[in-house]
């Protein structure tokens, strides 16, 4: 199977990698907005595509001839998403579509990696595939958009929501084991609820989806949800670790976008159309903080 990978780079794109490297059965073509010297120098190949030229995209795609397209490029920072609508909406909404366009005409199938922010968390419980959407920041509405030009142009799709991502790079994992050793308080919010999520299980999941053909939309999580102020407890105890954590309300956090407060999302049908099951948050996070201590290689 050639499988092409967008955002290469990413926390995403590195978790693929560090599966995909470990098999002999798959060709992969690793792609991402980049050129020359790399910030997070990665162990393999990356050529450079950007995925809002739809021109680039198609010529790239029909001359690599891949089974599957992965698209982990996407414009994550949701403040910025906010004062830059125009490269978010390129990003977002665009490059999918284009890669949409692509794959139908290549005959490929293209997962989508998409977000919890597609919903405005005010339904107070764990949102299903099937639950009605309503972003309320830019970031959503994008990736919404995108979502729906997807399904609109790819018959062969796999759209993959996920929430609260941590693995090779910049995370708030990583964020709160740095900030615990200037031993300061540490001040969370407590009233937002969603489910951190590892993306090497992320990874496994869509390597899983990707040999099946039950296209459609799928939440991938770990199991269970928390606040990031407990997440942030976890982190620590773990880590054993005793910084001042103080937990705060949304209101007493400095921010310019609203997010939504009860994201969590249930992999509903994932747990009932399959036997593939996404590991308890908890567990997730223990196994990566393991790899943490050990140069960053994940076990089984």
């Amino acid at each position: 199977m050639i499988i092409m990978i967008t955002g290469a780079n990413g926390q995403l794109g590195r978790a693929l990698n560090g599966i995909l490297m470990k098999q002999s059965r798959n060709c992969v073509i690793n792609t991402d907005y980049v050129r020359g010297e790399l910030p997070n120098q990665p162990l393999y190949p990356i050529e450079h595509l950007d995925i809002t030229e739809q021109n680039a995209v198609e010529t790239f795609i029909e001359k690599a001839k891949p089974d599957v397209v992965i698209n982990c490029a996407a414009h994550t920072q949701v403040e910025k998403c906010e004062a830059d609508v125009k490269n978010a909406v390129k990003i977002n909404e665009l490059g999918p579509y284009y890669l949409a366009v692509a794959a139908k005409k290549s005959g490929a199938r293209l997962v989508q990696v998409s977000t919890d922010y597609v919903f405005d968390g005010e339904a107070g419980r764990p949102y299903v595939e099937e639950d009605i959407t309503n972003p309320v920041s830019v970031y959503g509405k994008t990736k919404l958009a995108g979502e729906l030009l997807v399904q609109k142009h790819c018959s062969q799709y796999f759209i993959v929501r996920t929430a609260w991502l941590y693995g090779d790079g910049n995370n708030f994992v990583k964020t709160m084991l740095r900030l615990s050793e200037t031993n300061q308080e540490i001040r969370v919010v407590k009233d937002q609820f969603g489910t951190p999520t590892s993306a090497y299980e992320l990874a496994k999941l869509i390597l899983f989806l990707i040999e099946t053909e039950d296209y459609g939309i799928y939440h991938g999580t770990c199991e269970g949800s928390t606040s990031w102020y407990e997440f942030a407890k976890e982190i620590f105890k773990l880590s054993e670790r005793e910084p001042v954590l103080i937990p705060v309300k949304s209101e007493e956090y400095p921010a310019k976008v609203k997010r939504p407060k009860y994201s969590v999302l249930e992999n509903h049908r994932l747990n009932t159309t399959t036997d593939y099951r996404m590991k308890e948050w908890k567990e997730a996070l223990r196994d990566y903080l393991d790899s943490l201590k050990n140069g960053g290689e994940q076990a089984e």
